[in-house]
């Protein structure tokens, strides 16, 4: 592929197995893109799906998904601890190989014409893709929910992009736009007191006092008796994936809470944990030239530039 674009769209739908299925195999069989990875669960009754093609596939893949996802899914009856405003809750597409932000604005715009024009469906921009960085952020896009959709949008400043200035009956809105590679960390704590992940996730959140480009939410696994702190992090080297956990550690530890476990939330960039193992490590000039893999990666694509690959492009960029 001479160009590649990733897409995360994230559905408001967890535990419907049929429905999962659905919208993975629009995804799966649309041409020319790739599935990489799918998630989903109760507790945030939310279906993320990580995939990438050429940006003409990659948008096709995300219209025929969110077009099973409006057909399916009833955000009057969906109820769940992450926050959401539709059926197809936010579709980003991040410029991976040969694209600029710049590109992936233009091609969400083109995504979300056509899919307010097909379907009658409110569109925010959002992160890069926004007309301002206030109506492009993802908080103040949610404010209420679902629930408060309907009113929000009586008001002129909170029209959307594109489509009607009122919510679909039955799939409310969709947010989308561009950014750069994403790292959802979900850190656990062994406590089932849901205040405490709340607390400890305000303390770590952009815009409460935390850290640069993460956002924090406290959510409840009584099925496995944790409660969990989702992050989402924009730019993992502004804020490192240990830099997360350390604080997440000193927070919980105020009140008493240990952290028993971590996962990721999709896939991870490879240089986002080889600043984790630099730092536990204590490495000394260590950089992803030290990585066998990216070695032998980089070493292939200099003696064929035409198929050099993503991992090539990656070990150019030193730690700093």
């Amino acid at each position: 592929m001479d160009r590649i674009v990733e897409c995360i769209p994230n559905f408001s739908v967890g535990s419907d197995s049929k429905t999962i299925d659905a919208i993975v195999d629009a995804i799966r069989q649309t041409k020319g893109v790739h599935l990489l990875d799918y998630e989903h669960d109760t507790a945030y009754n939310r279906l993320v799906i990580t995939y990438f093609g050429e940006p003409e596939a990659a948008k096709t893949a995300m219209l025929n998904a969110g077009r099973v996802a409006i057909e399916r899914i009833d955000m009057r009856k969906h109820k769940g601890q992450h926050p959401r405003i539709g059926a197809l809750d936010v579709a980003p597409f991040v410029p991976i190989k040969n694209m600029t932000v710049e590109d992936c604005i233009t091609l969400s715009k083109e995504f979300a014409n056509a899919f307010a024009e097909e379907h009658d469906v409110p569109v925010y921009l959002y992160g890069e893709a926004a007309e301002t960085p206030e109506k492009g952020d993802v908080d103040w896009i949610r404010k209420g929910e679902w629930e408060a959709l309907a009113k929000n949008m009586k008001d002129p400043e909170r029209h959307p992009a594109y489509g009607p200035a009122k919510p679909h009956p039955t799939a409310g809105a969709t947010m989308t736009g561009a950014r750069e590679v994403m790292v959802g960390l979900n850190i656990n704590l062994g406590t089932t007191d849901l205040q405490i992940a709340k607390a400890v996730a305000k303390a770590i959140h952009r815009k409460k006092g935390g850290l640069v480009r993460i956002k924090a939410m406290g959510a409840l696994w009584e099925d496995r008796d944790i409660t969990q702190i989702g992050i989402t992090n924009t730019d993992f080297r502004k804020s490192p994936l240990y830099r997360q956990m350390e604080l997440v550690k000193i927070e919980a530890a105020r009140y008493g809470v240990p952290v028993v476990g971590a996962e990721f939330c999709g896939l991870v960039p490879i240089e986002a944990l080889a600043g984790v193992a630099d730092y536990y490590l204590r490495l000394e000039g260590f950089s992803l030239e030290d990585i066998l893999e990216i070695a032998i990666d980089r070493k292939l694509a200099e003696k064929n530039p035409k198929h050099a690959s993503v991992l090539s492009s990656l070990s150019k960029k030193k730690k700093s």
